[in-house]
């Protein structure tokens, strides 16, 4: 393009991204005075009567979706030969850049992230539109916590006849479905698997699968399995584990079959957590009813009337006619009583298949359907649901037909059924203390669930980002994210070092340290003892009191082990114990292990622990938050310390 101004109207300001078929660029509306993206078609298909016909009908339905979490079209129209698309403008990072800067994210955080996607979709694909190309590029991170699914429209098109033209599906390899590596075409299922593909990611931190070449990828989405999620995300509960590997099930009959079904299942595995996300607030297109249908009204039975008074007309009409109109009257009355006769069947085969709709409304749902059933009729399949002050949760509050009038056996009836309680705006609770932040959300009812990020420009334990964001819709069942600015500081290189400078050097960096140690096995004795590896790497920037994990080096000949001893007193209530390692004049435990101790237990606790250097070690043994025993490890390391609490001890 060689004009700066798009229709006399979007002035572009720069390119900020560029696909197979599209330029997209940064604009201000000059109407409005607001930024919007402009995405142009390439020229080489401004020719195509085909994909032209398609793009104005994609546009077009593309236009009639409105949704929180779609980033949506704004306008649609051509300037001289060049066919172009208005967007809102998002201001902000996409996912890719969110997972790459953090490495993996919260089971809660992922799995809200994931709600707003499937929220997204399940819009679309009720509108017939499948996205094709979810991936976390496509998925848009507002600078204020929004989560805008992007590149609706386009995508609609992309099937077999335009991948030959420019548009590089090998670009999206990592996230497409089996179905589309054999070449079929995308349907919703496939959205769903590509949904899960990017749970994945947001978990672990990487792609389930990953080769040299898209061909080598492509295969492995038809062929293999992923690492377990476990495996790299040890904390991520089973529930949401199932979840995603269910999305990603390389069947589409095996998938979820709907945006809306593997949204409740997170919300669900939250729920499990004490984590209730309740997806009617924040995804009401999954929820959200249909204006009722009205019923039709019953018109008049054409056969239904008065039987004697026809009777007697047939009896005046025969006592008036001449015997010449005899035998043409009595066809004429024959006739009339075959209509009395099929019209009051008719009017009886009515009465006996018709029914008085029941009054639901303010039953449990449950109760509902069996008192509906009991008169022969059915529930509308998934009954609607909205929020509701008035009605408690799962209680019907509309219905439809309404009560009292007639329907036909075997007809459906349409509940609409209370989500619990009305939505409010979210509070915005950016940049304050994560005490306050907890404090104000938890009063209005709301789940609140933390991690913790680096930052540099949020003062340390304020809140830095928050899922929600300010002013979306939730009740006080939602389940809030909020992430807390840990500070930033630099982490040392240890490597090298003895484990007793790695100490120092944790403790005047503002971090922890990973318990317990792991070892790495050298021949050179000189090492015993020293850093060999470190994580997070040496000169990165984190978040303070980050726990670094540490691997020594031990060499087999100076290897030395402790085994110890602990009795505990008989109690009738169980008891939480603590047994930690730290050596002597530090207050860091290198290793660190709990028990639960019944009533009926043994009541003594024999554990082994390594000694990773020469220096004095004890073990404290903590019964509840009370320091009980205080004990030294290594004897020969020096005297025993006089200070020290009597405990059990054994030998090497």
């Amino acid at each position: 393009m060689n004009e700066k101004i798009l229709a006399n109207r979007y002035r572009l300001t720069e390119q900020i991204g560029m696909g197979g078929m599209a330029i997209v660029y940064r604009a201000v509306d000059l109407r409005t005075g607001h930024n919007v993206a402009v995405k142009v078609l390439r020229p080489e298909f401004n020719e195509d009567r085909e994909f032209i016909g398609r793009f104005q009908r994609e546009a077009e339905a593309a236009s009639k979706m409105t949704h929180h979490n779609i980033v949506n079209l704004l306008d649609v129209g051509m300037d001289g030969e060049n066919r172009y698309l208005v967007m809102e403008y998002v201001q902000g990072k996409t996912l890719k850049e969110v997972i790459h800067e953090r490495g993996k994210l919260s089971a809660p955080l992922a799995c809200q992230i994931a709600i707003r996607i499937l929220s997204a979709l399940e819009h679309a694909h009720r509108n017939g539109i499948v996205h094709r190309d979810i991936k976390p590029q496509n998925i848009l991170v507002h600078e204020d916590g929004h989560i805008k699914v992007a590149d609706f429209g386009i995508a609609r098109i992309a099937d077999s006849a335009t991948l030959t033209k420019g548009d590089n599906v090998m670009g999206s390899v990592h996230y497409f479905s089996p179905e589309q590596a054999r070449g079929e075409g995308a349907t919703a299922a496939s959205d769903i698997y590509s949904t899960g593909i990017v749970l994945y990611e947001m978990l672990t931190g990487r792609v389930p699968y990953d080769g040299d070449n898209p061909v080598a990828v492509a295969m492995q989405h038809l062929h293999a399995t992923p690492v377990p999620i476990q495996s790299l995300a040890p904390d991520v509960p089973a529930s949401v584990i199932r979840v995603c590997m269910k999305a990603m099930e390389k069947n589409p009959a095996m998938r979820y079959q709907s945006a809306r079904d593997m949204a409740t299942d997170l919300r669900d595995a939250l729920a499990e957590r004490g984590d209730r996300a309740l997806i009617a607030d924040s995804d009401p297109e999954i929820y959200q009813p249909k204006p009722p249908v009205t019923p039709g009204e019953n018109k008049p039975n054409p056969g239904s009337g008065n039987t004697a008074g026809q009777a007697g007309l047939i009896a005046t009409l025969l006592a008036k006619r001449s015997m010449i109109r005899i035998g043409t009257d009595i066809l004429l009355a024959l006739v009339i009583i075959a209509g009395l006769f099929f019209g009051g069947r008719a009017i009886y085969r009515q009465i006996l298949t018709t029914v008085t709709v029941p009054d639901v409304v303010g039953m449990d749902l449950s109760e509902a359907e069996l008192v509906i059933s009991r008169e022969g009729m059915s529930v509308g399949k998934e009954p609607k649901y909205i929020a509701s002050d008035e009605y408690p949760e799962s209680a019907v509050i509309m219905q439809n037909p309404a009560a009292g009038t007639t329907a036909r056996k075997g007809d459906s009836v349409i509940l609409i059924i209370s989500a619990g309680p009305t939505d409010f705006d979210m509070p915005d609770v950016m940049n304050k203390p994560v005490d306050e932040a907890t404090e104000l959300l938890e009063s209005r009812g709301l789940k609140v669930t933390r991690d913790r990020a680096a930052s540099s420009s949020v003062e340390k334990g304020n809140v830095m980002n928050q899922i929600p964001a300010a002013g979306e819709k939730v009740t006080k069942d939602t389940a809030v994210t909020l992430t807390i600015s840990g500070g930033m500081t630099t982490i040392p290189n240890m490597t090298g070092g003895t484990l007793g400078n790695a100490e120092e050097e944790i403790m005047k960096n503002n971090l922890t340290l990973q318990t317990a140690l792991k070892y790495t096995p050298t021949d050179n004795p000189e090492l015993h003892g020293t850093v060999a590896e470190q994580l997070p790497e040496a000169n990165s920037q984190a978040a303070e009191d980050t726990a670094v994990s540490l691997v020594l080096y031990e060499h087999p000949d100076m290897i030395q082990t402790v085994q110890v001893s602990v009795k505990l007193p008989k109690d009738e209530q169980a008891l939480k114990v603590k047994i930690s390692v730290q050596a002597s004049g530090s207050n860091i435990e290198l290793d660190s292990r709990s028990y639960t101790v019944a009533p009926e237990d043994p009541r003594t606790i024999e554990e082994t622990f390594k000694i990773p250097d020469g220096r004095p070690y004890y073990y404290l043994v903590y019964v509840g938050d009370v320091l009980q025993v205080q004990k030294q490890l290594n004897p020969e390391a020096f005297p025993p310390d006089p200070t020290a609490t009597p405990g059990e001890s054994g030998g090497k």
